[in-house]
Parts: C-alpha cells; structure tokens; sequence
C-alpha cells in the first residue's frame, strides 16, 4: 500500500482532505544535485542508466515535497527506439539528424520490442519503485503520436513545426502510417512500464497547440485516444495537450482519470468545457515560479479555490523551468500541503 496515496485519489476522483501537487520536469534540472550529475554525465546516459535515473527521480520528492514521482527519462527514447536517430545537442536541444520526409523514410521506421530497445527504462522503474518504498505513487509517461513525429519530420525543436505539418498535409497517408508506428509502440511501451510498476501513466501532447481543432483530431487526438483505450483498463491515464483547450470537451469522454490544463485557460473555463465530472490538473505558469514565494503562496491557495479542491491535481502548466529557485518551488509545494478549503 502506498503511503500517501492523495494523488490516486484524486485521479479517482474520490474527497480529499487537500489535492495533491507535483510539478512536470520536477525530477531535473532547477535541482542543484541534478545539475552536478549533468556536469558527469550527458542527457541520453542518465535516462539510459537506472541508477541514475532513480536518483534523480526521487530527488523533488526528498527536496521539494511532491506527493508523486514521475520517473526521469525523455519522451525522445521512443523514436530512438524506433530506428530513428536522436542527439541532444548543448543550447539547441533535440536534433535528429535523419529526419523523416518521404513514404521511403516512413518505411525504414520499425515497431520494436520494447523490453529489448527501451529494457533500461523498465528497470529503471523497478529501481525506482524500490527505492521509493511505498511512500508515493510512480508516474510513467510518454509524448503523443504527434508531438514525437514532430520532432522526428523537423528534426528538431521548431516555434511552428512547418516542416512537420507539411509533410502531414502532403503525404496525409505516410503521415498516418508514421502515426501509428508511433501509436503501436507507445502502447506497449506504457504497457511495459505498468508490468515493471507504475502507478499511472500520463500522455504529453507538447506540440497539439500547433494544430487547429479539426487537424488536432485527425493527426492527434484519434491516436492518443487509442492509447487511453489501451491503457485504461489497467491504470489511471492522464492525458495533456499544451495550447489544446479547444479540445478538453473530446478529452472528456475519451476515459483518461485526468487532463493536464496549460495556464491559457482559466479554471473556470476548463470546468466548464469538462462538465465538472473529470479529475483537472495543472495549470499555474511555470514563469510565475519567478515571483517570490509569498506571492506563488497567495496565487496556488487562489488556484485551488477556482478549480476546487476535489478531482484537481496541484501542477504547473507545463514543465518548471531550469532556473527556478528551489525555495520558490518549495514554497509552490508546500502552498498545496497548507490548503484548507474556505
């Protein structure tokens, strides 16, 4: 039994006594400790090396608080797998230096065995599990169809991914069969992460903002639906678009425990288009974490009152930026532990 359990609770959608908080890229690098292991060892070594991977996910639950762990690793391990090439490259990010722009590229894109390509992410949840022993919950996760084929058809990060969206505009049906190479290998990749032991899983559509409402539910929305179809009769799923607002009333009936909300949309308006009858989360800005803690306290105890203390899940919009006092995101934390409904 795990300890705190607050976080599944609340997927439930059960009464807590408070919502329970964690921070997307909590496990990572605003943490001082993160940053000395990133000085010895690069980007895809750590997320390769249990070892590493299990110290540094457990590190914000130690130091910062959360009532979750959300195992460290990168959503670009999945293409990798998939016989496509991803670097990290020092002050640019991802960089794919054989990117995907014909039916022959799309052709040379393999479904793999998941416990022999990505073996060392499942042990790095048994390490993790382990070394968590019961205190909180594991999350697992993986980007969407569309957000990995971005990267894999740009070839990097992008402020539009054009070339991205060319090429599904163009070659709509290698596009597609590219999206459910995709599909097929994150189903049985989140598949193998609850075999190994996590505790939920959540789906990261980074990139869904990009597309319009119609082109989101054609190129998106129908292959991460397949995955919560998969996923669900075994874990809680929590699905979260970045810029996807328009869409939250689809994501409602779609049978995720959860949607991620960005800080675009007001709790308000995110109940509103949910039917108040789904578990929310997020959605403080993660550049609001610069403002001093006394003022991130008055804003997080105002968040929770406007989506309600109930099916809400205390998180940041998207991911905590790098430079971030730790105390800042402590006093975030620590704003959830303290609330008391009015």
């Amino acid at each position: 039994m795990i300890k705190n359990d607050l976080f599944l609770r609340a997927l439930k959608g059960e009464t807590v006594e408070r919502p329970p908080v964690w921070m997307m890229r909590q496990a990572g690098r605003y943490l001082p400790d993160f940053m000395k292991l990133k000085e010895k060892y690069d980007f895809f070594t750590r997320c390769r090396t249990p070892e590493l991977a299990t110290e540094i996910t457990v590190m914000p639950i130690h130091q910062v608080g959360t009532d979750a762990a959300i195992l460290f690793s990168d959503i670009l391990v999945v293409p990798q797998a998939m016989n496509i090439e991803v670097e990290m490259k020092p002050g640019l990010g991802p960089w794919l230096p054989h990117p995907v722009r014909s039916s022959a590229d799309v052709d040379k894109v393999i479904v793999p065995n998941v416990h022999e390509t990505l073996g060392y992410v499942m042990e790095a949840v048994k390490m993790t599990k382990k070394e968590l022993n019961d205190e909180v919950p594991l999350i697992g996760f993986a980007g969407s169809p569309w957000t990995i084929l971005c990267y894999a058809v740009q070839g990097q990060g992008s402020k539009n991914f054009d070339i991205a969206k060319k090429f599904c505009f163009t070659n709509p049906q290698a596009a597609h069969t590219l999206l459910q190479k995709i599909t097929d290998t994150t189903i049985a990749y989140l598949k193998a992460k609850v075999e190994a032991g996590v505790d939920a899983v959540q789906v990261f559509d980074s990139w869904g903002g990009m597309l319009s409402p119609e082109d989101y539910q054609e190129f998106s929305w129908k292959y991460i639906q397949q995955i919560i179809d998969a996923l669900k009769p075994e874990i809680p799923v929590i699905a979260f678009g970045k810029g996807c607002w328009f869409a939250l009333d689809k994501m409602a009936v779609s049978g995720a425990s959860a949607l991620g909300v960005d800080w675009t949309c007001s709790p308000h308006m995110a109940r509103k288009l949910t039917g108040g009858k789904i578990t929310l989360q997020g959605n403080f800005d993660p550049s609001r974490l610069y403002s001093p803690p006394s003022e991130i306290k008055k804003m997080v105890k105002q968040m929770i009152d406007e989506f309600g203390k109930d099916r809400y899940i205390v998180n940041l919009g998207h991911g905590i930026l790098p430079d971030i006092p730790v105390e800042n995101a402590i006093a975030f934390v620590e704003a959830a532990k303290e609330y008391k409904a009015r």
